[in-house]
């Protein structure tokens, strides 16, 4: 693309640009972009909300029931498509309740509303009608088939306690939250009330910039780039951690003594390639095989345990008094018993296999071990057991005794080598089959053994304490550093990628802001060219100061008075300044990423001169051919001057009768109004005669007044007579025929009273001062008593008629 050829991307609204640009980057890597959408808060493929419009949204009919000054419910009809609405009423007439009515329900909240004092619970809710609050509002959403309706209703007493849902054609019904409206409506909120005015000027140089900074609709790529340097800076810190942690970490591990671990640590921390996790983690949650050397054996002495000491006595003293039952029976009739059972117990053994020899085995004797000499054997044998059964118990008892002390002699498969011999002699004890050595060699061995382990425990123990004292200190600085060497790490694809995408959204940000600002200080220049009329501030240059998250940042407006600088919050008047916050605000409703056809002003003709009231309906009007423009004033300057510059309009008259019922209707003609109200009188039947006399002339007096007034005004506007002169000329005149003066001739004084006459009857005959004169007659106590009063009030209404009309006022 040629250099001097302008993007075609920068027409683009804002999501579909960055889009755009995206797509076309080709060094950007995937991964950057990815960041990008996210902190865009998208992503790649990623479809709009359901809610979402496809195009502009205008409002329609807005309904509202028991909300600030509206009681029952009241309807303002809007016409959903661009042009310039006015909605005008006196102070006190609601007209400024629907206009918070229509911010809260799109935004939840209002500057009048949202404050902190206690009465605001009670102003905010209809006191007259205070069951019900809602605010409801048909939308006409540009390429839906029928209107949207936006509604929000209130549960609690709390201001907050709403809900809003938004019903489409095809959509169904879903929150307001679910619109997709919520970004487009901070960027680009198309409400001003009168407070919002003068913060727009009054604020912190921060606020001022602020302000501005969001008017042009770079809020979704700031916050981009704040996400993406959280994202950097998460990073960096981690980064910045483990540089931090290395040194303390090899110096505590240095510092460690003889300790293996520390050791290990250091060379697995230094591997070539990266550090050895496996190694460190193993160090880290002391798992067994990450020790060696001295450590290892330290551990496993510190682990030694002899045998149990009171089981081994009880074993040895319980064999011991086994052995010495046994000892007691010997040469007793009880162990003789014993010997000769077991003699004859052996006969009989003999006898059983050798059935066929009946001779003694011992003496020879033939014949002896018949049947019958088994028998008296067998029975013997009994009674010799019987007999005997004490010294079989006792040498159980021995046998038990040695199986038991047997048991308790176990050697583990590794113990410390310091403990070698006392573990040897102590296994030994399981080959001794000799009770009284068994008994002896277990208790010896036992008690050497437990003494043994006893010391080399000890001083493994304390050895150990000091190593692990100094360990301790190291291993939780160790695991934190290996966790962050890992976050570093796994980290540096992401933080390549967020640096990228930071950096391009920053420079995409600076070159749509450097655009956009510039746009937006041309249509700021234009707009303050209009609403300046007359005044000797000239606004030279509009721009920002520093950057979004700057401490130091301010808005910049270089203005010139009669061609010398000057600070402009410090030479404008105010109402100069409010001219400047619309000037500040109004170029945020023509920029091409709002959503929203519709702009809504609350009351900004305060201190304005009739000059820029004049250039305030041209600006408005300027806007509204683009958009709908919704304006609620007080002030009747703002719709005489679409009026008197022949620039379209529609008035809608808001008037607020008891108990908060107001009531709005089309204020079409000013003129035909009072005609009307005259005319309604004049066709009363039976109507009293001061009311004709004094009344019905009154209103036909408004009714001419009205005329000249507005036929006034073109006049001025054809010959640039100046407004605040000719507006001070008309506040100051209270007859009709000096006023008439300002609608007759064009160097805007008042002219002698028979000059007037004169002309008035050239233009329309001889007539009209008579009727001018019985008019004024009204205010007189006499009065004036029309013989008939309905063709009174036609002739009047004729007379207004001819004079609103350009072509015969010339």
């Amino acid at each position: 693309m040629d250099a001097m050829e302008p993007d075609p991307t920068h027409a683009l609204p804002l999501p579909d640009l960055v889009e755009a640009r995206l797509a076309a980057d080709t060094k950007l890597s995937v991964a950057a972009k990815a960041l990008v959408r996210e902190a865009l808060g998208g992503s790649e493929g990623a479809e709009s909300p359901a809610g979402t419009a496809a195009g502009p949204v205008y409002l329609g009919k807005v309904t509202v029931t028991g909300f600030r000054g509206v009681g029952s419910q009241s309807r303002l009809n809007l016409r959903p498509k661009p042009g310039v609405t006015l909605v005008v009423g006196r102070n006190g007439s609601g007209k400024s309740s629907f206009a918070e009515a229509i911010e809260t329900l799109f935004t939840g909240t209002n500057a009048h509303c949202a404050g902190g004092h206690p009465s605001h619970a009670v102003r905010w809710r209809n006191l007259h009608h205070g069951e019900t609050t809602a605010v409801e509002a048909k939308l006409a959403v540009e390429g839906d088939p029928s209107p949207s309706t936006l509604t929000r209703t209130w549960t609690g007493d709390a201001f907050t306690d709403s809900r809003a849902v938004l019903k489409r054609p095809g959509q169904g019904v879903v929150p307001l939250e679910q619109s997709g409206w919520e970004q487009a409506m901070r960027a680009h909120r198309p409400f001003l009330s009168y407070a919002d005015l003068g913060n727009m000027i009054n604020g912190k140089p921060s606020e001022m910039y602020d302000n501005v900074a969001a008017i042009l609709g770079l809020d979704h790529l700031n916050a981009a780039a704040r996400r993406l340097a959280a994202v950097k800076k998460e990073l960096e810190d981690v980064q910045r951690a483990e540089k931090e942690k290395k040194p303390l970490l090899h110096a505590a591990l240095e510092n460690a003594g003889h300790d293996d671990r520390a050791l290990r640590a250091l060379m697995a921390m230094d591997e070539k390639g990266g550090p050895d996790y496996a190694v460190l983690d193993a160090l880290i949650s002391g798992v067994p095989k990450a020790d060696e050397g001295r450590l290892r054996e330290a551990r496993l002495e510190a682990d030694a345990q002899g045998p149990d000491l009171d089981r081994v006595g009880a074993a040895v003293d319980a064999l011991r008094r086994a052995m010495a039952d046994a000892e007691d029976l010997k040469g007793t009739a009880a162990a003789d018993a014993h010997s000769r059972a077991g003699l004859l117990q052996a006969a009989l053994r003999h006898s059983d296999r050798h059935a066929d020899e009946m001779a003694c085995p011992v003496c020879g004797t033939e014949q002896v071990l018949d049947r019958e000499w088994t028998r008296r054997a067998e029975a013997e044998v009994a009674a010799l057991l019987q007999e005997a059964e004490a010294v079989r118990k006792a040498e159980a008892g021995v046998r038990d005794g040695m199986r038991a002390l047997h048991d308790l002699v176990h050697v583990p498969r590794e113990f410390p080598a310091a403990l070698t011999g006392p573990w040897q002699e102590w296994g030994e004890c399981r080959r001794i089959t000799e009770p009284a050595e068994l008994a002896e060699r277990a208790l010896r061995a036992a008690v050497t053994l437990a003494d043994a382990c006893d010391v080399v425990a000890r001083a493994a123990r304390a050895e150990l304490a000091a190593l692990d004292e100094r360990w301790r200190e190291v291993v939780g600085l160790l695991a934190e550093w290996t966790t962050l060497h890992r976050e570093v790490v796994a980290a540096k694809p992401r933080k390549t990628a967020a640096n990228a995408a930071h950096t391009w959204i920053k420079n995409l940000t600076t070159e749509i802001r450097d655009l956009r600002l510039n746009a937006f200080a041309g249509h700021t220049q234009r707009i303050w060219e209009k609403l300046r009329q007359q005044s000797s501030v000239d606004l030279k240059h509009v721009g920002l100061h520093g950057t979004e998250r700057a401490n130091v940042r301010k808005l910049i407006m270089d203005v010139t008075v009669d061609d010398t600088e000057a600070p402009a919050l410090g030479v404008m008047s105010q109402g100069e300044l409010h001219s400047l916050a619309l000037s500040l605000f109004l170029p945020r409703a023509a920029t091409a990423d709002s959503p929203f056809g519709f702009v809504v002003i609350d009351d900004p003709v305060q201190s304005m001169d009739p000059a820029k009231v004049d250039g305030l309906a041209q600006v408005l009007d300027e806007l509204g051919r683009d958009r709908q423009v919704v304006v609620f004033t007080h002030d009747t300057r703002l719709p005489h001057a679409f009026r008197s510059q022949g620039l379209p309009v529609t008035v809608l008259k808001v008037e607020r009768g008891e108990k908060s019922q107001v009531r709005v209707t089309s204020e079409t003609d000013p003129v035909k109004e009072a005609i009307d109200d005259a005319m309604a009188l004049a066709k009363t039947e039976n109507c009293p005669d001061r009311a004709l006399r004094n009344v019905l002339p009154a209103l036909c007096r408004e009714a001419l007044t009205k005329a000249i007034v507005e036929a006034a005004w073109l006049r001025r506007g054809r010959t640039g007579l100046s407004a605040d002169a000719l507006q001070a000329a008309l506040d100051s005149t209270d007859r009709l025929i000096p006023l008439a003066s300002f609608a007759l001739f064009d160097d805007g004084r008042v002219h002698p009273d028979d000059e007037v006459r004169t002309r008035l009857r050239a233009l329309y005959g001889s007539e009209s001062t008579v009727l001018i004169h019985q008019c004024q007659q009204g205010a007189h106590p006499g009065g004036f008593l029309p013989g008939e009063p309905v063709a009174f009030v036609r002739r009047v209404e004729d007379l207004a008629n001819r004079i609103r009309k350009p072509e015969v006022n010339l």
